[in-house]
């Protein structure tokens, strides 16, 4: 099949910040070598087995430890007990929960705290910012300062951070908060992965990658419902200081059952520090610049000067990525147009899906009136129709490809904002949110497994892990831009989130129609092979 690449895979939906996210494991087929590719959105990707890239032929030899775990008669050469994945679920739970947990706390948190117009943005971007743009760094300092080392200061970071969001008494010192929480979720995630994936062999390491995206999942669905009730019961302060009990109880079983890694070497020593802290500078400019544009107008000297800020920063980022020795990402991943479009459309996606959860979490409270259970139970459905869409596109796949796949949900995305803009204050949710909402949440079913698939595609083993990063980044960093578009568009409009709302989504229709556009002549057409499906649990 000219044009087409065959793969096999294996997916699993997983919860990320504000939605759904993808551990997919994707395995060429070259006579007995393979690659499995653990791409999660969220975490960092694992290379097991004897490898041969998609794109570069080149052998490598994995240690016997690292086969493929669900290969047919993979060895067990001893078998660990399961409480270090019950300890490393946990900690992963509790990272997932808290990216979702908020949006339902929002409109109370900016009671409590007197958030101005636009700013309240922030409790949801200053986490998703810190969180996707240093994934990257996380997992690099993993590997060279050990696994164990950056897994506890993940979680020290992570658990002192949210009892600073619990206790802050301010509108700022919430927000620096949640910078923090995701900063440690940026050394954590990664790391409790490589603990996980180096620590279980064989068949027990294919039941805990298993049992590490079934908890994704949960984690998601139970922060929709989790935010309402704590928020309703015990105040939005307990959204965050729920985390405290059981960071503490985790860092110290942690100190007891994760074990030590080999030589590691002094922190910071191998790492790209300055590309990193360029590349979260330049797109916190972009989206501060986004933010202020309801208080000072698109055109404003403020905003023209901070988008020009932005365009700074990032160039001199690509300037030093291109003369380090070790770059954050080298400049010859970006000559892959399938990672290129997977890249884009996880981008645009989850910035509408996000956008989606906190448009509705403050309409639903602030123009009718729900409460924070209520829009939690409200919310479901979406998250349901996401797991169900995901299933459908793992039965697609095989036959229908992910070019094609992609644009169809991209033009359900777009087809349900645009139900969303006939949304008016005498709608009721069951004949006026409800259809839209399913809709949008149907095509990110279909769109998110296939852009992972795409990404992957192409990407030599070497690469391999860098692409997995990316596309975590991706989805983050979609995240902290799609809040940051959509609240500035909602809020521009006078009469509040009431009048705006309906703008909000107008854009996000348009974002998805030209992401449609780009993928039905950009992205490669990608199988699973023949007689293979792409399961989903």
């Amino acid at each position: 099949m000219q044009g087409e690449q065959a793969l096999a895979g294996r997916s699993v939906l997983a919860g990320g910040t504000g939605g759904w996210q993808w551990f997919t494991q994707l395995t060429t087929n070259h006579g007995p070598c393979r690659l499995m590719a653990d791409t999660t959105v969220n975490q960092g990707l694992q290379l097991e087995g004897d490898m041969h890239g998609l794109s570069n032929h080149s052998r490598v030899r994995a240690p016997d430890d690292a086969r493929d775990p669900a290969a047919p008669g993979a060895p067990d050469t001893q078998r660990r007990s399961w409480s270090l994945l019950v300890l490393l679920s946990v900690a992963q739970f509790m990272v997932i929960l808290d990216a979702t947990i908020v949006n339902v706390a929002l409109p109370s948190i900016a009671r409590s705290l007197s958030f101005g117009a636009g700013g309240l943005q922030w409790v949801v971007t200053a986490y998703v910012l810190a969180s996707g743009g240093l994934v990257l760094l996380g997992g690099r300092a993993a590997d060279l300062v050990g696994r164990r080392r950056i897994f506890l200061v993940g979680l020290a970071v992570f658990t002192a951070a949210s009892l600073a969001s619990g206790l802050a008494p301010t509108a700022a010192a919430l927000i620096a908060a949640r910078a923090g929480q995701g900063l440690g979720a940026a050394l954590l995630t990664p790391a409790a992965l490589s603990i996980l994936t180096t620590s279980y062999a064989g068949a027990q390491r294919a039941a805990a990658l298993g049992v590490w995206g079934a908890m994704g999942g949960a984690g998601a669905a139970a922060g929709v419902m989790a935010g309402g009730m704590l928020t309703s019961w015990l105040g939005w302060r307990s959204v965050f200081l729920v985390n405290v009990p059981v960071g503490l109880a985790a860092g110290l079983l942690a100190l007891h059952m994760v074990p030590r890694s080999g030589s590691a070497s002094r922190f910071g020593r191998g790492l790209d520090l300055p590309g990193a802290a360029l590349a979260v500078a330049g797109v916190v400019t972009v989206v501060y610049a986004f933010a202020g544009t309801p208080a000072h107008g698109w055109a404003s000297a403020r905003t023209l000067l901070l988008f020009a800020l932005a365009v700074v920063l990032l160039t001199v980022f690509a300037a030093v990525e291109r003369r380090t020795e070790n770059p954050l990402v080298p400049a010859q991943i970006w000559r892959t147009r399938s990672l290129v479009v997977g890249v884009l459309v996880m981008l645009g996606a989850t910035g509408i899906l996000v956008g989606t959860f906190f448009l509705n979490s403050l309409y639903l409270q602030g123009a009718q009136g729900s409460s924070a259970l209520r829009v939690g139970l409200e919310f479901l459905p979406l998250a349901l129709v996401i797991g169900a869409g995901a299933h459908l596109a793992s039965r697609l796949l095989p036959r229908a490809g992910s070019r094609a796949l992609i644009v169809a949900g991209l033009v359900l995305m777009g087809g349900g904002a645009l139900l969303l803009t006939t949304v008016s204050a005498r709608s009721g949710y069951l004949t006026g949110l409800l259809p839209g909402l399913l809709v949008i949440g149907a095509g990110t079913g279909l769109v998110l497994p296939a852009a992972t698939i795409t990404a992957m595609s192409d990407i030599a083993e070497e690469h391999a892990g860098l692409a997995s990063g990316l596309m975590t980044t991706a989805h983050e960093i979609g995240a902290a831009v799609g809040v940051a578009v959509f609240s500035a568009v909602a809020v521009a409009v006078d009469g509040g989130i009431a009048a705006g709302y309906r703008h909000g989504f107008a854009v996000a229709a348009a974002i998805a129609a030209g992401l449609a556009l780009i993928a039905a002549f950009a992205a490669p057409v990608v199988r699973p092979a023949a007689g293979l499906r792409v399961a989903v649990h």
